[in-house]
């Protein structure tokens, strides 16, 4: 399968590495190399997790961060990288919202 991150994927995986590599050096892109083999697990693994709102669910190995995403055709396309410690109506909202409405 492929992988496709929609943008507003890609700019949760910023705000997450940025917040990281301002705790500690080097550390955001510990987050960043993490991120990316729970992503390409996908490609395997994809159908597998748990629905959410629905989206597929799959949660990191290392950070408190969770994926959702929905399968179309042979692809994975992410739709969001959220930290899970954020409120979960603040989650809702977001999954709710026009940015997980569309596909690229």
């Amino acid at each position: 399968m492929k992988l496709r991150l929609l943008p507003a994927a890609e700019l949760d995986l910023e705000i997450g590495a940025d917040f990281y590599e301002s705790q500690r050096v080097g550390l955001g892109i510990y987050f960043n190399d993490s991120l990316a083999s729970d992503l390409e697990s996908l490609q395997l693994y994809g159908g597998i997790y748990e629905l959410y709102r629905e989206f597929f669910r799959s949660f990191s190995k290392r950070f408190p961060f969770a994926i959702y995403y929905k399968l179309k055709e042979s692809c994975v396309e992410i739709y969001a990288v959220l930290d899970c410690r954020q409120d979960p109506a603040t989650i809702d909202a977001i999954l709710d919202s026009p940015r997980t409405n569309q596909s690229t």
